[in-house]
């Protein structure tokens, strides 16, 4: 992957980028997206968010190297911190964990005022970015599942506006519900195995009240994958 050919995760999350817009990219991997991006044209102006000291100078240094610094700001800081209120308009988030990224969102929220499109890509947990953005008036607008190199990955876009999902489409997302294709399949086979595994674990260990809970827990997601997978 390069700056002029993306990786298909990240041309994933590329392709729902509006023309035009300011982006902030947190934890931005080499700045690989705001370069190919500003490169196209496609993006007016972006920022570059690393945490750690590594990927911050990797990320500028690529930045340099692609002659970008003056559309290109890389900057250190956690999460949303690199951002100023209003300096962009859409932000993406990618190759993370759902939690982290909730919790990336959650911790900046005063930073989304002018915000009018998230772009998430979690590794994993992606039902926890769904319980976000119903719990804080975002609404999910479109849904991508894609496999690369072995590995499954889910994209979710996000405007500015109320909803509420049902257990079912917090699990698997409204949107991968309705289009079931086949990376879908693989990876609600492979949790469901998963399921299963555990549960049998668990019906062979002690039983007390948080193995009980565990136990109904498991069930009902057993279930659930097998009516979608049916």
């Amino acid at each position: 992957m390069n700056t002029d050919k993306l990786s298909d995760r990240l041309a994933a999350v590329a392709n729902y980028l509006p023309h035009g817009c300011r982006m902030a990219d947190i934890g931005s991997d080499h700045a690989y997206l705001p370069c190919h991006m500003v490169k196209k044209g496609a993006v007016r102006f972006a920022i570059a968010g690393e945490v750690a000291e590594g990927p911050f100078q990797s990320a500028m240094k690529q930045v340099q190297l692609e002659g970008l610094t003056d559309r290109i700001v890389v900057r250190k800081g956690d999460g949303l911190e690199v951002i100023e209120p209003g300096e962009v308009d859409c932000i993406t988030v990618a190759g993370m964990g759902g939690t982290l990224i909730a919790s990336i969102l959650e911790s900046g929220k005063d930073k989304l005022g002018e915000v009018t499109k998230l772009i998430l890509q979690p590794n994993v947990g992606a039902m926890a970015i769904r319980r976000w953005l119903s719990a804080n008036d975002w609404k999910l607008t479109s849904e991508t599942i894609l496999k690369e190199d072995g590995k499954i990955y889910e994209v979710l876009v996000a405007d500015k506006g109320e909803s509420k999902y049902t257990e079912a489409e917090v699990l698997f997302g409204p949107y991968l519900l309705k289009d079931r294709n086949e990376a879908f399949q693989e990876k609600w086979e492979l949790e469901k195995q998963n399921w299963q595994r555990i549960l049998s674990q668990l019906e062979q260990a002690e039983q007390n009240e948080a193995t009980d809970e565990k136990r109904l827990e498991l069930e009902k997601k057993i279930k659930m994958a097998e009516e979608v997978l049916s």
